[in-house]
C-alpha cells in the first residue's frame, strides 16, 4: 500500500488525503518515470508538499488542456498515484519535476485547500488473470510490437528487447501505451480499465491500425524515391546528350535561346534601368539549368521586358477638321467631349508635345461613354485598349503581382500597353465607379498613381519592378455616378458630365446610327424596311423610359427581326413600312404612359423632380390630413436627408401658420401623413423640400396645386430656396412628362444654358428665391395677391406670450401604430 499509517493523525489508520497535480496533454501510467515542467503556482506547491511530507501525489489529466486554472469539473476522476523522484527549480521560476507512477487511483472527493488541490483518493485494484488465453495475447502483442518497431524508426531496438522481457500483463500493457501515437481520450480509457487482458486487446487493435498506416507510408516513400531516381536519371542523360551534341557540333537550343534574347536586347530601345535589369537576368539565366522552374520564370520576365513598347509611339493625326468629322460621324451630340478632344489636338499642334489628358465621362447608362473612347482613338489616330474595372477588388490587378508568386503577371495597365503595341494609346478604364475593396487592397488607391499626370511618368509595376512612362497615354474613364469614386481619385481627373438625351436627339441617333446598325445585323437591305419618324417617336415615348438609347436599340432590333421573318416568308425584295399605328403589331402593348403629370389640379398632390443614375424622374408627393394628436408620418422609403427636409418643410408651415390663414395650434388636432409613391424604390436628397412644403400648405389650406407645374429646390426653416444639382436631367424628365412650367432656385440660373434650345421652347422656367413665391405660382388661387394675410402679432412673435392651448390626453389604447412617426408638439 502507498498510503502510510500515521498514528498521530486523528483520521483513520490509513491516510488517503493526498495532493493532486493536474496534467496538460499527458497521462502518467504506473511503472513509468516522466519528466514534467511546471509553471502554475498551485501545481508547484502540490509537488513541494508531496516532496516535503514524503507522501504520494495524484497525477490527473485535464479534459481541456487550454484551461489555465482548472476546476474539479475540468479534471478526470481516475489518475495515477505517484511519487516525486526529483524536484529542481529553474532560474525562470518554473520547476522541473521527475515523477514515477505507482498505482491507479480514483478521486473520491476534493478537500478544501486554497494553496493547491487536495483530494481523498482510493487505490484501484486490478484484476489478476494469468490464463492460457492471456499468455497467448501477450505473445501476440509482443510480436506485433516487434513489427511496429521495425517500421517506426522512432522506437530504439533496445526497447523491443525490454518489452519482450516483461512477464506481467498489467506491466506490459502500461509500458506499451507510451510508444503508441494514440489520442489522449484513448489513453485515459486505457488508464481507467482495470482488466489487463482488455487493455492488451485494445493496444493490439491500435498497433494493427498503426501498422496499416505505416505500410502505406512506406509504399508512398518507395514510389517517391523511384520517381526522384527517374528524374535524376533523365537529367543525367539529358546532360550527356547535350555534351554529345556539343562534341558533334550540333545546335544547343538553350544556348541559341539565350543568344536570341541577347540579340533582341541589343536591338530593343529601352531605358538604361530596364536594360541593366535585362542584362542581369540573362547573366543569371546562363548559370541555370534549362529544365529548372526558375529558368522558366526568368524567361517569362525577359519576354515581358522585350515585348513592351518602351519608346514606340503612334503618330497623332493633327488634322482638326478630319478629327471633327470622325467624331461627328460616330456620335450625335456630346459637344463637350468633342470640344475637349479638339482642344487637345490644337494645343499639341502648337506645342509639339504634351501630356495625355485624363478624362472622366460621367453619365447614365446607354449614352455612349464607352463607344466614345473608340471614336477618340480613331479621331486621333491612336491604338485603343479597353479595361473593365467592374468588380475588381485586388490591388494587384492594377499594379501587378510580385515575381515571388506562382503565375505572377503585370497589372492591367502594363498588359494593355503591351496589347496596344505603343506607349501612347487611348486607354479606357470602363466602370471605374464599380470597383470594390477587400483584404487584398484598394484598387482605386492604386489608380491614383496611374491617373496622376505628375506621377505616371514613373509608374512602377510590382512585376516589372522598373519605372514605365505612362505620361503619353490618353486615359479615359467612365462612370455612372461620382459618389462611389473616392475624392482623391476624382481630383486627378477632368470630369465631363454627359446628360441624358432629349427626344429629338434620340430620334436623330435612331435614324442615323441605330436603325442602320440593326438592318445590317439582321441581314436586311435598306429597301426591305422603312421606319417612320412617328414610329421611332412612339417607341421612345411608349416602349422605353431611359436617359440613353440602349433599350431603344433593342426595340429597333426586335422590329428588324420580325421584318426579317416577313421577308423570308414572302419575298426577299419585299418592302415593309413600320408606322406609329403598327407598332403594337411588332412590339406588343405599350409599356409606358407618356406624360405622368396629373390631369387636373388636386389638393395635397405636388409634382417634384428627382435625379437618378438613369437620368431625371418625376416625383409625386402626396399629403393627407386626418384628425389626430400632432404626429407626422413619412412613408415611401425615404432616406434621412429627405425625412429631415419634410420636417423642415413642416416647421416652415408652422412658423407661417397665421400668415397662411391657419389656426396657430392647428397641429395639435391633426395627424399629417406624407407619402411618396413607388415605395419599393429608395429615395433621398434635399431637393424635394419645396415640393413637400407646397403639398403641406395645399392640404392644410385645401388649395389645389397646378397639375402642369413641377418644382425642385431645397428649403430652409426661414423659407429660403437653395440650389440643387442635375437641373438639365430634371428639366428633360419634366418635358417627357408633359410639364409646361418648372420652378427652379434662382441660384441655378447659370445652369439654364446647358438645356437644349428645343426643350426651352416648350417649357417655362420660373426662378424663385423664397417659399412664398413658390406658393403663389404653384397653388390655384382665386385671389393670389391676398393669399398671404399677415397678422398683427406676426412680426413680434406675440404668440409666445399667449397661453398654450390645452391638448386633450389620448385614451388608453388609442396610440397610433404607425412605424415611422415624429411627434410635432
Amino acid at each position: 500500500m502507498l498510503f502510510r499509517n500515521d498514528k498521530k493523525d486523528n483520521r483513520d489508520a490509513t491516510s488517503n488525503v493526498v495532493p493532486l497535480f493536474p496534467l496538460r496533454e499527458l497521462i502518467v501510467f504506473p511503472h513509468e518515470v516522466y519528466p514534467i515542467f511546471v509553471g502554475r503556482q498551485k501545481s508547484i506547491k502540490a509537488l513541494e508538499a508531496a516532496e516535503a511530507k514524503k507522501t504520494p501525489i495524484l497525477l490527473v489529466t485535464q479534459k481541456d488542456p487550454k484551461v489555465a486554472e482548472p476546476a474539479p469539473g475540468d479534471l478526470y476522476t481516475v489518475g495515477t498515484l505517484g511519487v516525486v523522484v526529483q524536484l529542481l527549480r529553474l532560474p525562470d521560476g518554473t520547476v522541473k519535476a521527475l515523477v514515477e507512477g505507482k498505482k491507479r487511483a480514483r478521486v473520491l472527493r476534493y478537500v478544501a485547500d486554497e494553496e493547491y488541490f487536495q483530494v481523498e483518493a482510493e487505490e484501484i485494484e486490478e484484476v489478476s488473470d494469468r490464463s492460457t488465453e492471456v499468455e497467448a495475447l501477450m505473445r501476440t502483442v509482443v510480436s506485433t510490437f516487434d513489427n511496429y518497431a521495425r517500421l517506426n524508426k522512432k522506437i530504439p531496438p533496445e526497447m523491443v528487447t525490454s518489452i519482450a522481457a516483461v512477464d506481467d500483463p498489467a506491466f506490459l500493457a502500461d509500458k506499451l501505451v507510451g510508444h503508441l501515437g494514440i489520442k489522449l481520450e484513448d489513453k485515459q480509457a486505457l488508464l481507467e480499465s482495470t482488466n489487463p487482458a482488455e487493455r492488451l486487446e485494445k493496444i493490439l487493435g491500435y498497433m494493427r491500425s498503426e501498422l496499416e498506416i505505416l505500410e502505406v507510408e512506406k509504399r508512398i516513400r518507395s514510389r517517391v524515391k523511384k520517381q526522384m531516381e527517374k528524374t535524376s536519371k533523365e537529367y543525367y542523360l539529358n546532360e550527356q546528350m547535350r555534351a554529345i551534341q556539343k562534341e558533334l557540333g550540333e545546335k544547343d537550343e538553350f544556348k541559341n535561346e539565350i543568344q536570341e534574347l541577347e540579340e533582341k536586347l541589343r536591338q530593343k530601345k529601352m531605358p538604361a534601368e530596364a536594360r541593366e535589369k535585362c542584362e542581369r537576368e540573362i547573366k543569371k539565366l546562363k548559370m541555370m539549368s534549362p529544365m529548372s522552374a526558375e529558368a522558366t520564370v526568368v524567361r517569362n520576365y525577359l519576354d515581358w521586358f522585350l515585348a513592351l513598347p518602351w519608346f514606340e509611339y503612334t503618330e497623332d493625326k493633327l488634322d482638326i477638321k478630319e478629327a471633327e468629322r470622325v467624331l461627328e460621324e460616330d456620335h450625335y451630340g456630346l459637344d463637350k467631349v468633342k470640344q475637349r478632344i479638339l482642344e487637345y489636338l490644337a494645343v499639341e499642334t502648337l506645342v509639339g508635345q504634351m501630356k495625355g489628358p485624363i478624362l472622366c465621362l460621367v453619365g447614365p447608362p446607354g449614352v455612349g461613354k464607352t463607344s466614345l473612347g473608340k471614336s477618340v482613338a480613331r479621331a486621333t489616330g491612336r491604338k485603343f485598349v479597353r479595361v473593365s474595372l467592374g468588380g475588381v477588388r485586388d490591388e494587384a490587378e492594377i499594379r501587378g503581382h510580385r515575381r515571388t508568386y506562382i503565375g505572377a503577371l503585370p497589372g492591367k495597365v502594363i498588359q494593355s500597353v503591351r496589347k496596344a503595341g505603343s506607349s501612347n494609346p487611348v486607354l479606357l478604364f470602363d466602370e471605374v465607379d464599380k470597383m470594390s475593396t477587400d483584404f487584398r487592397g484598394d484598387p482605386s488607391s492604386a489608380l491614383l498613381e496611374v491617373l496622376d499626370p505628375e506621377q505616371n511618368c514613373t509608374f512602377n509595376d510590382h512585376y516589372l519592378d522598373c519605372d514605365y512612362d505612362l505620361s503619353k497615354v490618353m486615359f479615359i474613364t467612365t462612370a455612372n455616378t461620382l459618389d462611389r469614386i473616392p475624392r482623391p481619385l476624382q481630383d486627378r481627373m477632368e470630369v465631363i458630365r454627359i446628360p441624358g438625351y432629349t427626344e429629338t436627339e434620340k430620334l436623330n441617333i435612331a435614324k442615323k446610327y441605330l436603325l442602320k446598325k440593326q438592318q445590317e445585323a439582321n441581314g436586311l437591305r435598306p429597301e426591305n424596311i422603312e421606319v417612320s419618324d412617328g414610329a421611332i417617336q412612339g417607341i421612345i415615348r411608349h416602349y422605353t423610359r431611359e436617359a440613353g438609347v440602349r433599350n431603344l436599340e433593342r426595340e429597333l432590333a426586335s422590329i428588324c427581326r420580325k421584318v426579317a421573318v416577313e421577308v423570308v416568308k414572302t419575298d426577299r425584295n419585299a418592302h415593309v413600312k413600320v408606322s406609329s399605328s403598327s407598332l403594337s403589331k411588332y412590339l406588343g402593348v405599350p409599356k409606358f404612359r407618356y406624360g405622368t403629370a396629373e390631369t387636373v389640379p388636386q389638393v395635397g398632390v405636388a409634382t417634384g423632380l428627382a435625379w437618378t443614375e438613369l437620368g431625371g424622374e418625376l416625383l409625386s408627393v402626396e399629403v393627407t390630413i386626418v384628425p389626430g394628436r400632432g404626429k407626422l408620418t413619412i412613408t415611401g422609403q425615404l432616406g434621412d436627408v429627405m425625412q429631415e427636409s419634410a420636417q423642415a418643410a413642416l416647421s416652415y408651415v408652422r412658423s407661417r401658420a397665421e400668415v397662411l390663414g391657419l389656426d396657430r395650434g392647428f397641429y395639435h388636432r391633426i395627424d399629417i401623413h406624407i407619402h411618396i409613391p413607388e415605395g419599393a424604390i429608395p429615395k433621398d436628397g434635399p431637393s424635394a423640400g419645396i415640393t413637400l412644403a407646397t403639398a403641406l400648405v395645399s392640404a392644410l389650406t385645401r388649395s389645389p396645386i397646378r397639375n402642369d407645374l413641377a418644382m425642385t429646390g431645397e428649403i430652409t426653416l426661414r423659407g429660403r430656396v437653395l440650389p440643387i444639382g442635375g437641373l438639365k436631367e430634371k428639366v428633360l424628365a419634366a418635358h417627357r412628362g408633359g410639364i409646361k412650367t418648372i420652378l427652379i432656385p434662382r441660384d441655378n440660373a447659370k445652369d439654364i444654358e446647358e438645356i437644349p434650345a428645343q426643350i426651352m421652347k416648350g417649357i417655362t422656367l420660373i426662378q424663385i428665391e423664397h417659399m412664398d413665391e413658390v406658393l403663389k405660382h404653384a397653388l390655384v388661387l382665386t385671389d393670389p395677391d391676398n393669399f398671404f394675410k399677415p397678422s398683427k402679432g406676426d412680426s413680434d412673435m406675440a404668440f409666445l406670450r399667449e397661453p398654450e392651448p390645452k391638448v386633450p390626453m389620448p385614451a388608453p389604447g388609442e396610440d397610433d401604430d404607425t412605424t415611422v412617426s415624429t411627434n410635432l408638439s
